[in-house]
């Protein structure tokens, strides 16, 4: 009998983190939360803000998302957010807010799929985090990207193998045709 449990994570799929490297991934990333939600399975979406005086701001001047329009997750995706279990804001990288924390706790989830943007800063951190915390990460690599370019995307699922196991890298194809061994049938 399987006790695992998985949630899909989508990472921040946001107006102001699409562009050139990143718009590309969108249809991914909705094809997956559309599988996903058709197997019977729970969905999170989270959305970056970026306050003032944030450490983006402090320490590497960056000062985008603080716009409604750049928090807003993209349009694509807007029948997905409003079935979705929830819907968490983060001012942070890592999306293992104490929110997320008690939904995993309350929902007994085993497993976060993670799918999103960036592979190199928000959907790794939060794997790390989830590793960390003994929840089984899972970064699904065609349903992510970076808006620092491919190169950076590669560099975390690179430093992603080696950190939580070349095994909890998969494609969507896995995922939804069932082939993705361990977590196979750990949907519902």
């Amino acid at each position: 009998m399987n006790h695992r449990q998985a949630a899909l994570v989508v990472v921040d799929v946001q107006s102001g983190f699409i562009n050139e490297h990143s718009k590309g991934v969108v249809p991914a990333v909705v094809r997956l939360a559309r599988s996903w939600v058709s197997l019977g399975g729970p969905v999170v979406f989270t959305k970056f803000f970026n306050p003032p005086g944030s450490p983006y701001e402090r320490i590497t001047g960056w000062t985008r998302l603080r716009t409604t329009e750049e928090q807003r997750i993209v349009e694509s995706l807007q029948p997905h957010v409003q079935a979705a279990t929830a819907v968490i804001d983060k001012s942070v990288s890592n999306a293992l807010t104490p929110e997320l924390t008690q939904l995993v706790k309350d929902r007994r989830w085993t497993d976060l799929v993670l799918a999103g943007i960036d592979t190199d800063a928000c959907v790794y951190d939060t794997a790390i985090s989830a590793y960390h915390a003994g929840i089984c990460p899972w970064i699904v690599t065609d349903a992510c990207a970076s808006t620092g370019g491919p190169e950076y995307h590669d560099a975390a699922l690179l430093l992603a193998s080696r950190n939580i196991g070349r095994h909890q890298l998969l494609t969507t194809e896995a995922l939804i045709s069932g082939s993705a061994g361990p977590l196979a049938g750990v949907i519902a």
